[in-house]
């Protein structure tokens, strides 16, 4: 293992990243000012008595995993079995011994025949409209054959960093081109992949499932809040039609084989939110005058003075068939609104629907929808177009989370409580069914679309940056990556530590289990416990599922979650230099047996790059590297990379495809 040091872990993401990603999001003040109940004011030695009963009543069937005994160490894991990469600051995506790389997909590529090869300096918003999008987060691969040799990939564009897309780029003046260029490269990209029986190297082909979903794009708006008057703009008297999505970050790809997306930092896109003086702006962090980008000076709809609802129109999950490139995607508004990270959908016994979905900022809320409808099986258009359906009717809960320790073993240090282990239980509060709310003093449509100040009144437990949730595809336990939060306990009227937050300052983050009671994905309790406090190994007050830390690698800032067909959980990180400036990662680490909480380093991206969207195959794994080179100082004038065409080029969000030589499946021991 490599050993680092434990002091002056500075947080190191450029300043470009946090000015075009997310609006500057850590330099604003937190949106959330509610006066929830403190986390540990909830625990009293009654509650943590009733809590630590249920906690033993539902061991054997809903708790969390056990821990592993550190001193067990077996056959390495059945879908892991490599030797784990060194963290570095390389411009490279740097893999396993014994495992070969190919670019995929790169910023600009053609998606459709008879569009022009990319060119930097001759780039048009015709072009980029046809060619794969900027920012690659999200990214899903639907089989079309049973050896995964065909395939529709979707990859979502988070957003434009346009310092780095044009030489001599003037952030006080931008170009209409250069505006609508980056209305093109928002949104999604779908296209067909192939790759040969001897091979994991995909390459895009030009096929009739090829699509661009751009800011032009319309979308329809379904669910309990269609309609409102709250999304009703000049442009859209009806309130049920959007032109584009925005933001898009991490998403699902659901039973029925259609794609959802979350809107993440929509808020940054809107100007003079200042003149506006409405409290429900500046809780979704709409704030200011002038945007970054200037998008308000060529078109009203990003002007809130001019178009005050159109900023109620972003900020839902979205869903797409990609299977029909002439089918209209929608958003659904009865999971609410709020900086969606991600939807996740697992299927109740009875055949409803049940999505989780965190909202990506700090000190926000955990969120979970049941449907009213039941699941059509069968891969027939008829069914997909039902089951797209079954998000718009059910009810919206968000969760609270109880721990079974006293308040005073949570000391803000991470340090394990006497039993050794964060855990408790939690339940899930209903916020809205409908045209029905379950918030005093808020009708439904006001639930949907200001779902935080829903979540605030009835008394949710604020976590440290819920990103990416998912099910484990075997058990139904549900994965939450908590990114970071440095304000826990450190800015003064600020929450402290909390059992399911444990860290002040808390720059690493940690990973989330929550089993719902009895197993039942209908069920409105839970128990939960951490299975992972991220940071340095060597850090006393880490916690890796109880495993021998002198054995795993160090992981800061987790971000999207995956599984593989072992059920093994894959982890890739948006650390924004929080390891000492080491290049981000993907991470695989068991979650049951001796091995538990092994965490192995498989590969890393390059400098200035983030990994994310990891698709875990049979024997091929995608990552997408988002903003490679995108580091202080840098831009398209100054490039600092040139992955992944190198000479003298300027870097590219691309996609990865990484397999194992010598035809054999990933992790395939022996």
């Amino acid at each position: 293992m490599i050993r680092l040091p434990l002091v002056n872990h500075r947080i190191g993401r450029a300043a470009v990243t946090c000015e075009y990603r997310c609006g500057d999001a850590c330099f604003h003040d937190v949106p959330n000012t509610s006066g929830n109940p403190y986390f540990g004011d909830l625990i009293s030695r009654r509650t943590a008595l009733k809590a630590g009963a249920v906690v033993a009543a539902t061991a054997a069937t809903a708790s969390v995993p056990a821990a592993a005994a550190p001193e067990s160490h077996g056959r390495p894991t059945r879908g892991l079995d490599f030797k784990p990469v060194e963290v570095n600051t390389k411009d490279e995506v740097v893999v396993p011994e014994g495992y070969e790389q190919g670019i995929v997909i790169r910023w600009g590529d053609p998606l459709f025949p008879g569009v022009p090869e990319f060119d930097f300096d001759a780039q048009t918003a015709a072009k980029q409209a046809k060619q794969f999008g900027f920012n690659c987060d999200f990214a899903a691969i639907l089989p079309l054959d049973p050896l995964e040799l065909t395939g529709i990939m979707v990859t979502n564009h988070e957003y434009t960093s346009e310092p780095f897309m044009f030489r001599g780029y003037d952030p006080a003046n931008p170009t209409r081109e250069q505006v609508e260029i980056a209305w093109a490269a928002h949104g999604l990209s779908v296209f067909m992949i192939k790759r040969s029986l001897f091979s994991g190297h995909y390459k895009p082909r030009f096929s009739k499932y090829n699509r661009r979903i751009t800011l032009h794009t319309p979308f329809e708006v379904r669910g309990p809040a269609a309609g409102s008057d709250l999304l009703k703009t000049s442009v859209d008297p009806t309130g049920t039609r959007v032109l584009g999505t925005i933001n898009n970050c991490s998403g699902g790809v659901t039973p029925w084989g259609t794609i959802l997306s979350g809107e993440e930092n929509f808020n940054q896109y809107f100007a003079n939110a200042a003149g506006r003086n409405d409290p429900r702006l500046a809780r979704y962090g709409v704030t200011g005058t002038a945007t970054t980008r200037k998008w308000e000076r060529f078109d009203k709809r990003w002007d809130l003075a001019q178009e005050p609802n159109e900023v109620n129109r972003f900020g839902w999950i979205i869903e797409l068939d990609p299977n029909d490139p002439d089918s209209t995607p929608v958003k659904h508004t009865a999971l609410g609104r709020f900086k969606h990270e991600t939807a996740n959908v697992r299927i109740a016994d009875d055949g409803r629907v049940v999505a989780y979905s965190g909202d990506d900022e700090r000190f926000e809320y955990i969120y979970k929808f049941i449907s009213n409808g039941k699941v059509k099986r069968g891969n027939s258009k008829a069914a997909r177009r039902h089951n797209m359906t079954l998000l718009d009717d059910g009810t919206l809960y968000v969760a609270r989370f109880k721990g079974d320790s006293p308040a005073s073993e949570i000391d803000g240090t991470g340090k394990l409580p006497s039993d050794g282990k964060f855990d408790g239980t939690g339940e899930w509060i209903p916020l809205a069914a409908g045209k029905k709310s379950f918030v005093p003093g808020m009708s439904a449509e006001e639930v949907y679309v200001f779902t935080r100040i829903a979540a605030d009144k009835v008394g949710a437990t604020k976590m440290d940056r819920p990103e990416d949730i998912e099910c484990h595809p075997r058990t139904g336990t549900v994965y939450c990556a908590l990114s970071n939060n440095v304000e826990r306990g450190v800015t003064p009227g600020k929450e402290g530590a909390t059992e399911p937050n444990p860290r002040v300052n808390n720059r690493h983050g940690q990973v989330l289990e929550l089993a719902e009671r009895r197993g039942d994905a209908l069920a409105l309790t839970f128990n939960w416990g951490l299975f992972l406090v991220c940071g340095f190994p060597d850090d006393p007050n880490t916690y890796f599922g109880g495993y021998d830390k002198s054995q795993v690698s160090p992981i800061s800032s987790p971000d999207n979650v995956a599984f593989d067909r072992h059920g093994n959980l894959w982890i890739s990180t948006d650390a924004d230099g929080k390891l000492d400036g080491l290049n981000d990662g993907l991470y695989g680490v068991p979650l049951e047996g001796p091995e538990r909480g092994h965490l192995k380093l498989f590969l890393t991206v390059p400098r200035g790059g983030e990994t994310c969207g990891p698709v875990i195959g049979e024997r091929v794994i995608t990552v997408c590297v988002q903003h490679p080179g995108e580091v202080d100082g840098a831009s398209a004038d100054k490039p600092v990379s040139n992955w992944p065409d190198r000479g003298t080029s300027r870097p590219r969000p691309s996609v990865v495809a990484v397999w194992r030589k010598g035809r054999r499946q990933l992790g395939e021991i022996g």
